[in-house]
């Protein structure tokens, strides 16, 4: 019986803890919190590092479909290319997939929900999440990101 117990309680711990590669992670480019705040704004910061959410429709590159590369806000890691960009109506930028190694997926169980969260492969910080409801006829994902979490960079002639 004690046996039976101890399992179906590292059942349920597993079943309920991020993945040791979810925790305590080393990224290639790691500042404590303080720097971090330093030289974020306010926006950036709540997004990046406290893994918040911008309001939908209100992000400068929800609507912006120029040639180039979308990095990230944080550390400058080349996240997305215009390319992959498309029109979700969802109020946040959408990409059908990310360059490839340069972005990270964790199991998000925030807010009553299990999501895949998706986060800087270089320095860790929140970009948003992936969702299993993009275009059909490429990758069938949506990449719904934060503007906030992002820079362009414009494709040059």
């Amino acid at each position: 019986m004690r046996y039976a117990t101890l399992l179906l309680c590292g059942v349920f711990l597993s079943c309920n803890s991020q993945s040791n590669s979810e925790k305590g992670k080393i990224y290639e480019i790691s500042k404590s919190e303080e720097t971090w705040k330093a030289e974020l704004s306010e926006a950036e910061y709540y997004v990046l590092r406290q893994k918040g959410t911008e309001p939908p429709f209100s992000g400068k590159f929800n609507k912006f479909y120029e040639a180039g590369t979308y990095v990230c806000r944080a550390c400058g890691h080349a996240l997305f290319l215009s390319d992959h960009k498309y029109d979700s109506r969802s109020g946040w930028p959408s990409f059908d997939r990310d360059i490839e190694g340069h972005v990270e997926t964790l199991t998000d169980r925030s807010h009553g929900m299990v999501r895949t969260e998706l986060v800087c492969a270089r320095c860790g910080s929140h970009l948003g999440h992936v969702f299993n409801d993009g275009p059909r006829e490429t990758t069938g994902k949506r990449y719904c990101i934060n503007s906030v979490s992002l820079d362009f960079v414009p494709k040059t002639k």
